[in-house]
């Protein structure tokens, strides 16, 4: 899969910040049992790596790493079993090694300036982190107008009331959300509904 396949999955990328390896496969099969097949792994807890090599083992996952800072980073969640790349940023070592490897890969721009030096490395989808941080969706709606050809995943604090705004954008392929997976207890049922809402949101796409 390239990563427009991968963005074209569905409308949400649930962004995964997991502690404990023991809850990856639960959590794996809730997501994917409501229909969600992509996901996104954060490199931010020491678990991280394990978790996306036992959520890789879930038939019908299809588990990215997110939060990818450098090579060493992208070496280590490549070995792990990860299917796609994320970061929060793009820099040219990051961005030729990603390219390198051949891995579906989606960096993190912010300003045109990003975008640009994405489209010179011959991107052209991109995350668009932190989205509400940034300027929301009239910023990204400004960014977009001189890059036609450009189709982001804006990520950083969507909700499940504000997605379908975004998704109703041409430019906005599919959008990133935590709140799929929410903090505390794991509860495999809320997990599974949360998923079934959001895999039923509609995309422009």
């Amino acid at each position: 899969m390239n990563v427009e396949a991968i963005m074209r999955e569905g409308p949400v990328i649930p962004v995964l910040v997991i502690d404990d390896v023991a809850q990856a496969i639960p959590i794996a099969r809730a997501l994917v049992a409501g229909g969600v097949h992509v996901l996104e792994v954060t490199l931010r807890t020491p678990a991280a790596l394990d978790v996306i090599a036992a959520m890789a083992t879930v038939e019908g996952a299809i588990v990215g790493a997110g939060t990818v800072l450098n090579p060493t980073d992208l070496e280590a969640a490549i070995h792990a079993g990860a299917r796609f790349i994320v970061s929060p940023g793009l820099t040219n070592s990051l961005g030729r090694a990603a390219i390198s490897s051949g891995i579906p890969f989606l960096p993190g721009i912010s300003s045109a300036s990003d975008l640009m030096r994405g489209l010179d490395l011959g991107l052209t989808r991109f995350k668009f982190f932190p989205a509400i941080a940034s300027g929301g969706l009239r910023a990204l709606k400004a960014l977009a107008g001189p890059f036609g050809n450009v189709r982001f995943c804006p990520t950083g604090g969507i909700t499940p009331e504000t997605a379908p705004e975004w998704l109703a954008q041409d430019f906005v392929t599919c959008v990133g959300g935590s709140w799929i997976v929410p903090k505390g207890p794991l509860d495999v049922s809320a997990i599974e509904s949360n998923a079934r809402a959001a895999a039923s949101l509609v995309s422009s796409r």
